[in-house]
């Protein structure tokens, strides 16, 4: 019954901001200037999701709890090359050690923790409802519309209550040390279907974040990316030994592909990683890194069929969806590339760059209220993406809005 109520006020919400969506759009009256518009071009956002290392085990099990696999230098260094400037009430090392220390304490997984605060964060560049002043690292509390959530005093206890929310999913075990969440007596109380009973980060899909098909997964790539090789000599050196003892002859290929992304040798990449998708045509890791590999040879044709391949293996990979629908877009298949952000969308709700994408396509058509009406959902969804502020505001410029 409970469920039920849940699912309907859900359909209420929705349905309640809709008509407000559409409420909104009857009331303005937007005039486009069309001398001004042909003197400037929106710009699409850049390519989805970094080379992947090969993960054998599973994804469905990979457990809450354990210890971490990623070293804190790792972490660090991950975390800076994503954000140099992150919003933190502290440094990066810090933090990272604060993850460390707590997850250890209750035996959840510091690393993984961690990358699921990149991902509710966007590495700490925020843009949604929460600000940096909260040290909320998990959207604890946020449930839209511009519900900030919970506040914590300082980041130790932002990455406690973190710890302690996860510690609820996953353990009926109470926290060893006094309780800062502010949802855990909750999950206890009202969602006994869940507490303590959700192991793995793969069952957090649709429970943490909603719709949230693919959280579990989005947080495990975050993860195997960490864990990312370096394009130093010492790297190639133990990459060719991979390679010579072949234990896992695609795995070995992959991982020597990506010491070559690194190093910029993009034809040694392609050619590795084609290796270990000629070896073994279905793991999503190579195909995923070949069709990177071959964009930066600017070997589009080539990257689209991988592409191709890659999402008839997994339909919900959301960032090949991302570039092909990008590789689309530049060939001027313009309803070729909106279906493939509109897959995207599908699959991740909160997709500024998609919305971006589709304003850029039919922008290129001159379909301006079309592409107005996009740039204005990509631009409400994040306040700091760049390439989202930048083609509104040039958008805006030309655009007169008036109420009827």
């Amino acid at each position: 019954m409970k469920k039920f109520f849940s699912v309907a006020l859900i359909f209420v919400l929705t349905f309640v901001l809709t008509a407000c969506a559409s409420a909104a759009d009857k009331q303005e009256k937007v005039k486009f200037n069309k001398g001004k518009l042909k003197k400037i071009e929106l710009v699409a956002a850049p390519s989805h999701g970094s080379p992947m290392i090969v993960m054998r085990e599973n994804y469905s099990d990979v457990p809450i709890f354990g210890e971490a696999t990623t070293t804190q230098e790792q972490m660090i260094n991950f975390i800076n090359k994503r954000n140099p400037n992150p919003k933190l009430n502290c440094t990066v090392p810090a933090l990272v050690s604060l993850y460390w220390l707590e997850g250890n304490r209750e035996g959840i997984r510091p690393d993984i923790a961690m990358c699921q605060a990149i991902k509710e964060t966007g590495t700490w560049a925020y843009g949604g409802d929460v600000v940096p002043e909260q040290n909320n690292y998990c959207g604890l509390g946020t449930t839209g519309g511009g519900v900030k959530g919970a506040f914590f005093p300082n980041p130790q206890i932002g990455v406690r209550a973190h710890i302690q929310h996860l510690l609820s999913y996953a353990s009926k075990r109470p926290p060893k040390v006094d309780i800062v969440d502010p949802r855990y007596e909750l999950i206890k109380k009202f969602r006994p279907q869940i507490f303590g009973k959700l192991t793995k980060w793969t069952e957090l899909n649709g429970v943490w974040a909603v719709p949230g098909h693919h959280y579990g997964e989005d947080i495990l790539n975050l993860w195997l990316e960490a864990q990312m090789p370096d394009g130093s000599d010492a790297s190639l050196d133990a990459a060719d030994l991979k390679v010579f003892l072949a234990d896992d002859k695609a795995a070995a290929h992959v991982y020597r592909g990506l010491v070559n992304m690194e190093r910029e040798n993009y034809y040694d990449a392609r050619d590795d990683f084609q290796v270990a998708v000629d070896t073994e045509p279905e793991l999503t890791e190579a195909l995923f890194d070949l069709a990177l590999a071959q964009e930066k040879l600017n070997k589009n044709d080539d990257a689209i069929k991988t592409y191709d391949a890659l999402l008839i293996v997994d339909e919900k990979f959301v960032n090949a969806w991302h570039n092909r629908g990008r590789l689309k877009l530049a060939k001027d298949d313009f309803d070729g590339a909106i279906k493939d952000f509109e897959t995207a969308l599908e699959i991740e709700t909160i997709n500024a760059d998609a919305y971006n994408d589709i304003a850029v396509a039919y922008f290129r058509q001159k379909k301006y209220e079309d592409a107005w009406k996009n740039i204005q959902r990509a631009a409400a969804q994040s306040s700091t993406n760049e390439t989202v502020k930048a083609n509104y505001e040039k958008f805006s410029a030309c655009v007169k809005v008036k109420k009827k």
